[in-house]
């Protein structure tokens, strides 16, 4: 696959953008507004360079890289794509409506792939005219460093379109997993009761959030606690994916705490916020 387009420019999209340049594909990275282009090109630039200064990177690989994307509000972008890989908000209906408009523009050719991580594929994949050329392909955040990617096949995903997907992604330096298309996948399906129950353990008071956090990285050498991850990942984002995850099974396991909740609410979602179950002002 040579062309690549990577819609949405937040942190996931510019980190998709950039290892698949690093790979030496023709990029254009797509989203609604300008000043959202200009801040993936901006975190591209800092990740590239933050490679650079750790010598992972020289800095003429960096700027070839850099060349290899363009940015743009155009979304006529899919129509000479291999591979469009979709990471927006993590709504159903804003990806039920992208896929449907970019599946009249891209070539018959082209896979499609969403990075969700927890929506399911074969619904999202009833809004495109090739049902059996779109796939999961769940990038782990943040991107450039992260070597896991999650392929999630559909029911009618092709085993041509998983093989090749599945190329791809070890063509970005990254190692896959196939996951068939059930709520949360294998990640988020696992992880998140666990971030889940960690919440429930500081709502119930038995520990505070750094001693929580503390047993599951010396008691159990995570290298992050649950409740840092969550912070990391955002509080409203894993809220959200619990709701996938309860609805999808009906089981009031994944039921999520009250306090997560709470902490959406009161706009606590971590470290994008500047607080959730820490501060990082």
């Amino acid at each position: 696959m040579e062309r690549v387009l990577v819609v949405g420019a937040g942190q996931m999209g510019s980190g998709i953008a950039q290892v698949a340049a690093q790979a030496g594909r023709s990029v254009t990275v797509h989203d609604v507004a300008q000043e959202f282009l200009d801040r993936g090109r901006e975190t591209m630039r800092t990740s590239l360079g933050r490679l650079v200064k750790r010598g992972q990177l020289t800095q003429e690989q960096s700027d070839a890289a850099l060349s290899r994307v363009r940015f743009s509000l155009d979304l006529e972008a899919a129509r000479d794509a291999d591979l469009v890989v979709e990471a927006i908000i993590e709504r159903f209906e804003d990806k039920a409506r992208l896929w449907h408009a970019v599946s009249d523009v891209a070539p018959e050719s082209a896979i499609l792939a969403s990075n969700t991580s927890s929506l399911p594929i074969t619904r999202l994949a009833a809004n495109v005219k090739r049902p059996e050329r779109f796939i999961g392909m769940h990038f782990m955040n943040p991107v450039p460093v992260m070597q896991l990617v999650e392929i999630v096949t559909g029911i009618q995903t092709s085993e041509e379109t998983t093989l090749a997907v599945e190329a791809e992604a070890k063509a970005y330096g990254k190692t896959t997993v196939r996951a068939k298309d059930f709520p949360g996948f294998v990640s988020n399906r696992v992880l998140m009761p666990l971030i889940n129950e960690a919440v429930y353990t500081l709502y119930e008071g038995i520990a505070s959030a750094e001693d929580i956090d503390t047993v599951m990285r010396l008691g159990m050498n995570h290298p992050m606690g649950p409740l840092q991850l969550a912070d990391f990942i955002g509080l409203d984002t894993c809220l959200y994916i619990l709701e996938v995850l309860q609805e999808g099974f009906g089981d009031p396991k994944y039921r999520p705490c009250p306090l997560l909740r709470q902490y959406v609410q009161a706009g606590y979602l971590g470290r994008k916020s500047g607080r959730g179950f820490y501060s990082y002002k």
